[in-house]
């Protein structure tokens, strides 16, 4: 029986069900609508188009939730193509496959490599969960609203972006090393003027400085992992940077920035951090004359 086929469902009924025919089937019979039909759902014919996106500029993949977040026009469309285009058909390979071209084609005329050099910060302050417990879900949302006043300006006007925000901590991103350190000293300075109901946090920082692989609104890979890992290192709310980040810091910078650099140890006694080289060298910065 062609183009049909017995379901048989859990309660037995045996009910005759449907599915679509092929496109031959469809060319017999004289159905032009039904050719269209499973055409669009032929899972060769879909399984052409996705070998062939892969030899179209930009990223294959173009339309799943990581490359379509944020800003920018393919990426908008893209979102809408998720939602009104059927999954496994030619229309939607067809339609991401020319969204894909337009976001490559957006990023070169741009002048920005996928994969250029940028300046990771994480943050976060030291202590916060425990001291959040005590203090009650008041206290702590407006103890995070005040971090955010005075945290973010700093950075986003050194020409920062706020990746994302994690509870009490952020993830930004730099062109220039310098212009980062400057901006997370401002920032950390800023937070010591905070204080909820008698709490004033310290508010640590981690720089790390690689190629982050960004996809849509948000840089993953190897580097963004480092520079996460280097924030750890700052246990008691200070700034610890990459050997990566200093090497790029001018002597005469760090001196502008009235800083001095010390090596940490490596940790003995401890486990061994996941997703750090194993000779990878972090160094906390303080002020030459202050603790900061």
């Amino acid at each position: 029986m062609d183009g049909e086929a017995f379901d048989d469902r859990a309660d037995g009924s045996g009910e005759l069900a449907q599915k679509p025919a092929s496109p031959l089937t469809a060319l017999r019979t004289g159905n032009p609508w039904g050719w269209l039909t499973a055409t669009n759902h032929h899972p060769s014919v879909v399984a052409l188009l996705r070998r062939t996106r892969r030899a179209l500029p930009g990223d294959p993949e173009f339309g799943d939730p990581l490359s379509t977040a944020g800003d920018g026009g393919p990426r908008a469309a893209a979102r809408a193509a998720d939602r009104l285009l059927e999954r496994d058909a030619v229309t939607r390979e067809i339609s991401l496959g020319a969204l894909q071209v337009w976001q490559a084609l957006t990023e070169r005329v741009s002048g920005r490599p996928a994969n250029r050099e940028a300046t990771l910060v994480f943050t976060d302050l030291v202590g916060f969960s425990s001291w959040s417990l005590t203090a009650g879900d008041d206290a702590t949302l407006a103890l995070l609203r005040r971090v955010s006043q005075v945290v973010e300006p700093p950075l986003l006007e050194a020409g920062g972006h706020i990746v994302k925000r994690m509870g009490d901590g952020i993830m930004a991103v730099f062109t220039d090393p310098t212009t980062a350190l400057r901006a997370v000293i401002t920032a950390r300075d800023a937070v010591k003027t905070v204080e909820v109901d008698g709490y004033t946090p310290r508010m640590r920082v981690g720089v790390h400085t690689g190629h982050p692989q960004r996809i849509g609104s948000d840089w993953l890979g190897v580097d963004v992992n480092i520079a996460a890992r280097v924030m750890e290192r700052a246990t008691r709310g200070e700034l610890v940077v990459s050997q990566a980040t200093l090497d790029r810091v001018s002597e005469e910078d760090v001196e502008s920035l009235g800083l001095q650099a010390k090596r940490l140890r490596r940790p003995v006694f401890t486990a061994k951090q996941d997703g750090v080289p194993a000779d990878l060298d972090m160094y906390r910065l303080r002020k030459r004359h202050a603790g900061i």
